[in-house]
This record gives structure tokens, sequence and C-alpha cells, in this order.
């Protein structure tokens, strides 16, 4: 048995030297951090002063006290259906229409793809000058053309929400419109043909044939959408940071700024401990809509 096991390891030892590095990134990167988060949150630890174990009270307090932390999970909630409700279906229309026969396709599909490559801060950046209540382009041309009489406050408590929604869709539409497309182009040419032959119109194709057949791509991208709509905060923080008043405050910009207060922050001090048993229970969030959704889309999905 050892004879084996050694020369199996000879055999391979190619191979383990490949992945080795990975395997060492992720227990770096990954497992460390991981274990240090999870041994936190029985700690009150601010970074200055000696670490002191608390048991349970960090979660006692997040669950019982943090009115701030809850709002956050609503306002993520909000925040992730509004990207979706946007995003998915216009990603979808925009695929179906570039797979037609168009001419110049292929350069508005690099050109809608194109904001997914760019920065997430310099993206939300140019969109904050852009949307900017006193000198932004967006209200100049709204003035321009007589559709408002006075500067709309883009960042205000009633439209922070619906801007950062915008930002996020514009540069996450090219990213699922790929996805989409490469779908599209598996839809077998013939099955079309064969609509046309006994007389179906393009929306009978579209609904007929096209969606139920692009079934299994939609369960992808509606889970690469939940997930990372739920995660987002980068966009947010640069726009708004969270405000004004919490307004658009979402769970994982919480938990950032519990590791990171800024100047703004009633308390300068890191939260160690508080901050890790939030990141705990926000992932535990995560995971738990991503299960359930996985759940629901596998006994609709497979129908198809």
């Amino acid at each position: 048995m050892r004879s084996r096991i050694k020369r199996s390891i000879k055999h391979n030892i190619s191979t383990y030297l490949m992945i080795m590095p990975c395997i060492i990134l992720l227990i770096v990167f990954v497992i460390y951090p991981l274990c240090w988060v999870l041994r936190y949150v029985f700690y009150s630890y601010d970074g200055l002063h000696p670490e002191k174990f608390i048991g349970i009270d960090n979660f006692i307090r997040l669950f019982s006290r943090d009115r701030d932390y809850w709002k956050s999970v609503y306002n993520t909630f909000v925040y992730a259906f509004g990207k979706l409700i946007v995003t998915v279906p216009l990603s979808f229309f925009l695929a179906v229409l570039l797979n037609s026969k168009i001419k110049f396709k292929d350069i508005f599909r690099a050109i809608i793809f194109m904001p997914t490559i760019i920065s997430t801060a310099v993206m939300s950046l140019v969109f904050y000058f852009m949307f900017n209540s006193y000198n932004g382009i967006v209200n100049q041309v709204l003035i321009k053309y007589s559709l408002i009489d006075t500067p709309i406050n883009w960042f205000g408590r009633d439209l922070a929400m619906v801007t950062a929604v915008i930002v996020a869709a514009w540069g996450a539409i090219g990213n699922y419109m790929i996805y989409f497309l490469a779908g599209l182009q598996t839809v077998p040419e013939e099955m079309y043909e064969s609509a046309k032959i006994d007389g179906a119109s393009y929306m009978q194709m579209l609904t007929f044939i096209t969606i139920p057949l692009m079934g299994p791509v939609l369960q992808v991208v509606l889970m690469l959408a939940i997930i990372v709509s739920l995660k987002g905060f980068q966009s947010i923080m640069v726009l708004t940071g969270g405000g004004p008043a919490g307004a658009t405050d979402v769970m994982y910009l919480y938990v950032y700024r519990s590791f990171f207060p800024s100047q703004g922050e009633m308390s300068f001090a890191p939260q160690y401990g508080y901050g890790s048993a939030a990141a705990v229970v926000t992932a535990l969030i995560t995971g738990i809509i991503t299960i359930i959704y996985l759940r629901i889309s596998k006994s609709h999905f497979n129908k198809y």
C-alpha cells in the first residue's frame, strides 16, 4: 500500500508542483483570514487595546441593538432587487438584438461589454460627476431640453438608491449579455426555420423557443446577479458612502466600515470583533438567499 502511494506521488509530482501555488494562495488569502474572522467574533478588539474575550456579546449586540445593520440588510435587498429587474431583462433584450443579423453588431457588442472591464471605482467616480446636482451633465441636459426647471438632487435621500442602481446596472449589463449571447448561439437554427414554415411570428418564436431553451443560462445568470448584487458595495461607497443618513448603506459596506471607519464615523477606532460578527452573519444571509434561489430554480428550470 505504501509503495503504491509513493509511486502515485512520484508519478504525479509535476501535477502537485503546478497546483502548489494555488494551494498556498488559497491558504494565505482565504483559509487563514476566515479562521481569523471566526476567532475574533468572540472578542472585543480595536487594534489599540488588548483583546478581550466577550463570548457571544457581539452577536447579541448585532441582533438586539444594532438597527443600522438591519437597515443596511433591507437596503441591500432593495438594491439587489432593483439591479436585477433592470439588468437581467435589458441584458437579454440586447443579447437577442445583437444575435440577429444587423450591421456592425460586433462593434456594438464590444461597446456594451466595455463597462465590464472598467474599474468600478473609476466608473462610479465618473457617474458621481455626471449626476452632480450643481454642475453635472445629466441635470444640464435635462434643463437644456426643458425636461426639468431646477437641478435634481440625484444623491438625495429619495433618489440616491435609484442612482446607485442605475450605475450598477450600467456596469453589469455587458457581462450578462455575453452569457445570454453564448446561450442564444447554441439554439439550433433549424428550430426557427421550422417555426417560420408553420407560420409562427417572431414573438411566438421568442416566447416558445428562445426563452424556454435559455432556461439553464438564465438560471446561471440570475444566480450570479443575485450573489454580485448582495455583495456589491464598491460603487455605493464611491457614490454616496452609504448616505444620506444611511439611505444607501448596504451589508458589506457596513462590514467594511467596521474594519476601516472613515473620519465621519462616530468611532474612529476599528471594531474588529464586531465587524467579524457582522461579516459572518452577512455571509450567512448571502448563503441562505443563494441556497433558496438554487432550490427554487432547480425545480423550475429543470422543466426545460
